[in-house]
């Protein structure tokens, strides 16, 4: 098992039921240290989970999350965010961003290829609001400006992964050669989203959406939490599958992670780690993987190698 922090009794439940959801938002901070940079002994470091935001986007998501989720260790701008990592050692980031509603995909999508373009050590990638009028078309132009990659939230656009309204985007993704990021794990969760995450996720809906679209390249962030087992199963049955382990390897939630799902299918499971909202140190889960005793090039190609694979790097 990933070992979880120490839990009370009153928080020591059995795995939760859909009708019994145990939320892991609200959480705490830690304060826990912080590495001045990555430890020059590891292999290449490549963070595939990096949320890139316009300011007055990434402030109203702080404010969300200091009222319903965890306090922000890292506060920072986007052009704040790159430096800090790169600094630190990290090669490489891919850039993820959504649209919580219609009309400002393209805004987001220009953003985040200005950075892209400016800098290539960032990997681009672009948004859409499911349903919204002309979705194809929105992906396809920041395809053109050279974004690699598409990120949705089922919890924020309050979407089912088999919702029909996806099916449009999941062509337009295959078509292109292009990887979609999509929380479609039913945890974190918190009352505060827009829909009941419980009723909308779950693995079952994820394995429909693979069978139906076996072109589709789909990696669902947080190990699928909290379904750990049922994503280790779709791993072993679906090639376009993949994972990545954004703060679930760093030991933050009271949930146990089984080992399994790192090792069903290692070849596809990539590192994350959701920076700059996090509520501890930025290198946590780095040092939590380090110790987890994989062999050297098992811990190369999680921590950069699968994520050049994954985007043709």
């Amino acid at each position: 098992m990933l070992n979880p922090p120490p839990r009370t009794p009153e928080e020591t439940v059995p795995c939760c039921l859909p009708e019994q959801p145990r939320r892991l938002l609200p959480s705490p901070a830690l304060n826990d240290p912080e590495g001045e940079r990555l430890d020059p002994g590891l292999p290449e470091v490549i963070d595939a989970h990096v949320h890139l935001f316009p300011e007055r986007v990434f402030r109203a998501i702080w404010r969300w999350f200091g009222e319903h989720g965890w306090p922000i260790r890292y506060p920072l701008t986007a052009d704040l965010v790159t430096r800090f990592l790169f600094e630190r050692g990290v090669s490489r980031l891919v850039a993820l961003h959504y649209a919580h509603k219609p009309g400002i995909a393209r805004d987001l999508n220009d953003f985040v290829a200005g950075l892209a373009a400016a800098d290539p050590r960032i990997i681009g990638t672009a948004t859409v609001y499911p349903g919204e009028p002309g979705a194809p078309q929105i992906l396809r132009e920041a395809f053109a400006q050279g974004l690699r990659g598409v990120k949705l939230h089922c919890h924020v656009q309050a979407f089912a992964p088999d919702d029909p309204r996806l099916h449009e985007i999941y062509a337009t993704c295959a078509e292109a050669g292009v990887p979609l990021v999509m929380h479609s794990g039913r945890e974190p969760s918190s009352p505060a989203y827009p829909v009941d995450v419980y009723r909308l996720c779950a693995a079952e809906r994820v394995d429909r959406v693979l069978k139906d679209h076996p072109r589709l390249t789909l990696c669902v962030p947080h190990l699928g939490a909290d379904e750990f087992d049922a994503y280790a199963d779709l791993l072993e049955r679906h090639e376009n599958l993949w994972l990545d382990t954004t703060m679930m390897a760093a030991a933050y939630f009271p949930v146990e992670v089984p080992r399994r799902v790192l090792d069903v299918r290692p070849e596809r499971v990539i590192f994350g780690t959701d920076f700059p909202n996090l509520p501890y140190a930025w290198d946590r889960e780095v040092k939590q993987l380090r110790r987890m005793n994989l062999s050297d090039e098992r811990l190369g190609a999680l921590l950069g190698g699968n994520v050049r694979r994954l985007y043709g790097l």
